[in-house]
């Protein structure tokens, strides 16, 4: 009986283990911005999470030259395209489906933004994006869709 006993335990703390691991990852793949003008593919980065664009509804500008990073403060990358570029930077899985601790930059703006990410434990396409300076009571979410790149 103790021998099925300490099986049991095991074996269920294995599982709680595997699934919290799975969770983690649940914010991998393509999401589409709430206002549809761009996809951004959130990847591992090392033991963190990150975020590139890739997907542009407009890459280019009128002229037909490829959107760049025109409004980075630093002028050493104002020429860097913007498709491509990481926005979502150092993020670690803490509990109940949130990432914290990173960043998001803005390439409308050139403005870098602490940021955390909720994925929606009711639906799992669903992500809220949330920008902040400061305290995150001071920010702007913005919703997300979980999206393929096409």
């Amino acid at each position: 009986m103790i021998v099925l006993i300490s099986l049991l335990c095991i074996v269920s703390t294995g599982l709680y283990a595997q699934s919290g691991i799975n969770e983690k990852n649940l914010i991998l793949g393509i999401w589409l911005t709430g206002e549809e003008k761009a996809k951004v593919e959130i990847y591992k980065c090392g033991d963190k999470y990150c975020g590139k664009l890739v997907w542009l509804r407009d890459p280019n500008y009128d002229d037909g030259t490829a959107k760049h990073d025109k409004n980075n403060p630093d002028e050493s990358l104002q020429q860097r395209r913007i498709l491509g570029l990481n926005i979502l930077t150092d993020f670690e899985y803490d509990e109940d489906l949130e990432w914290e601790d990173g960043e998001i930059y803005d390439p409308d703006n050139g403005k870098l933004y602490s940021c955390v990410i909720n994925l929606d434990e009711d639906d799992h396409k669903i992500l809220n994006v949330r920008g902040y300076v400061g305290i995150s009571l001071f920010g702007r979410t913005d919703v997300w869709t979980r999206s393929s790149l096409n």
